[in-house]
């Protein structure tokens, strides 16, 4: 019979091996492969993330903000439920249910609503500037929420990425902050919380499970709101509101989500969350291609910058 145990990594989060060590080994970092294949897949859910903002841009073409979260819940939860009763997935432990309800509040919920009302009156482009400050806020929660203690050396690249996403959005605003960013600043500390959440739970259950689980657990509120939301907003499909709506209920809340929490299970919460600083820089050039924003001359200044934070972040020992 298999004895289940733990050990504890560099982030201090405990992760369920299947097998028994003698007791006096040490705990094991992640193989170099193990950690390259983490980045890759937290790569791979940035790519997908930043696609969202211009998605949601062309589904308001169509629906109402309300409409546009709630549906996109009930179908990223009917693509997820289907994948876990298929598989036969058993519940979730009733000790991991207040985890999974912190996620469904950030990642599936509030996120979503939050920066899709911002999105009404701001641009896509100036929208992911300020959500760039995520990692930082992100690696925050992950220091108090599981105890990890990043290197000096984490904290200063990751406090200048976030200072030059900062100065980024200042400069884009003419130096004063617009309305939709109360709702973009609320979107980020409960998105944070949701990430932190998640990526603890994705180290004792795939992550796909964890986000299929969220998902589920908000059928109760979104399928009632997404009813009485299409009651009172007028819908207009057209190919971009279409396209929109299933690419943020497909590809950004459920797919990105799988491997995003994949990624922080294999690399630690705080080292994924800074691929995220080049999440805006993405979502700028999508803004160009897709919805015909200009940019500023700043991007790409701001652009090198992240970058070297990012490759200074992941060289970093927590």
């Amino acid at each position: 019979m298999r004895v289940e145990s733990s050990a504890i990594d560099r982030t201090g989060i405990t992760v369920s091996t299947g097998v028994e060590p003698p007791a006096s080994a040490p705990p094991r970092s992640p193989a170099p492969a193990d950690r390259r294949s983490g980045t890759l897949q937290a790569a791979l859910g940035v790519t997908a993330f930043s696609l969202t903002f211009p998605a949601t841009a062309w589904g308001l073409e169509g629906f109402g903000p309300w409409s546009l979260v709630t549906v996109r819940c009930v179908l990223a939860a009917v693509l997820a439920g289907g994948c876990l009763l298929a598989l036969r997935v058993p519940r979730p432990a009733r000790r991991h249910l207040a985890g999974l309800a912190v996620v469904a509040a950030g990642v599936v919920l509030g996120f979503p609503l939050l920066t899709t009302l911002a999105l009404r009156t701001s641009t896509t482009a100036h929208a992911a500037v300020v959500v760039g400050l995520l990692p930082l806020t992100t690696a925050l929660f992950s220091a108090l929420r599981t105890g990890a203690r990043p290197s000096r050396t984490f904290w200063v690249a990751a406090c200048a990425g976030a200072a030059a996403v900062i100065a980024f959005t200042v400069q884009q605003s003419g130096g004063a902050l617009t309305g939709a960013d109360a709702y973009l600043f609320g979107a980020l500390l409960i998105c944070a919380a949701g990430y932190t959440e998640g990526g603890r739970l994705a180290r004792v259950m795939p992550g796909w499970q964890v986000i299929g689980w969220a998902l589920v657990l908000c059928l109760p509120l979104s399928v009632p709101g997404a009813l009485l939301a299409l009651s009172y907003e007028p819908v207009g499909l057209t190919a971009h509101s279409l396209t929109g709506l299933l690419w943020v209920a497909v590809g950004s809340q459920f797919l990105g989500l799988v491997v995003w929490y994949r990624g922080m299970a294999s690399i630690g919460i705080p080292k994924a969350s800074q691929l995220q600083l080049a999440q805006p820089l993405l979502t700028l050039v999508w803004s160009v291609l897709l919805l015909g924003e200009r940019l500023t001359p700043a991007a790409p200044l701001t652009a090198a910058a992240v970058l070297v934070c990012i490759a200074l972040t992941q060289r970093a020992r927590g």
